[in-house]
């Protein structure tokens, strides 16, 4: 049977992706005083900045405040004012304290696992900002380990096997991107719990994942103890 559940926290637990969406379109209205929005490449540009600075800022707020402005004074060729630079500083501050509000049917969907399953919390991004979010989203006591990486990677969830001692073919993770919650632990052997939201950032959109039968898609947090046990049943 299936031992160890992981949940994914941004968008699996709380709503996180809708509060840098609006940060984008923010974003994208100060840039619109300097430069042609259908036809500067904006998206593709920040997505672009993001991606090559991953490995120095890591994921979250932070991260996107200053690729914002790295990519704003490229686009511009330096002619934004320092106002607007303060602004998109402003727009990275709102995101890391946007409230904590958890999905539907999460709370009752993690206290039901919890009853028959160990249960860690395994999320990525900004360690302060991430701690902040564990610490307001009124799950935390019900994980028997909250871990907080940079990456979630094979090597992650291999270094969390390890520390639990448990095989992977008895790990299920829940979450709502493939590239990062639901693939990397299907490729090593585990089972995967993908639940959808409704905005995805466009660096964790991944294409040709292979949707196997040790993967089950949920709409909605309701489902995911019944998931379980269908996996417990085939595991």
């Amino acid at each position: 049977m299936i031992d160890l559940i992981g949940f994914d926290g941004d968008d699996t637990l709380w709503h996180s992706q809708e509060f840098y969406d609006r940060a984008q379109d923010a974003f994208e209205a100060i840039l619109g005083k300097y430069i042609d929005l259908d036809s500067g490449g904006l998206r593709d540009s920040l997505l672009a900045t993001e991606r090559g600075n991953i490995a120095l800022f890591g994921y979250g707020a932070k991260g996107m405040a200053l690729s914002m402005i790295e990519s704003a004074i490229e686009l511009t060729d330096g002619r934004i004012e320092a106002r607007d630079i303060h602004r998109i500083v402003r727009l990275g501050k709102d995101v890391l304290a946007h409230p904590v509000e958890l999905l539907p049917g999460i709370r009752e969907a993690v206290h039901r696992v919890a009853e028959t399953h160990r249960v860690v919390l395994i999320t990525k991004g900004d360690l302060f900002h991430q701690e902040y979010k564990v610490a307001r989203c009124g799950l935390a006591d019900v994980f028997h380990r909250i871990e907080i990486v940079s990456e979630k990677d094979p090597a992650a969830y291999e270094r969390l096997f390890r520390e639990f001692d448990v095989t992977p073919d008895r790990f299920a993770m829940v979450g709502n991107s493939l590239k990062s919650d639901i693939a990397p632990v299907v490729e090593l052997g585990g089972w995967g719990v993908y639940m959808p939201y409704h905005s995805t950032w466009a660096h964790e959109v991944v294409t040709g994942f292979n949707m196997t039968d040790r993967v089950i898609e949920v709409r909605g947090a309701e489902a995911i103890p019944a998931a379980i046990e269908r996996m417990n049943v085939a595991a």
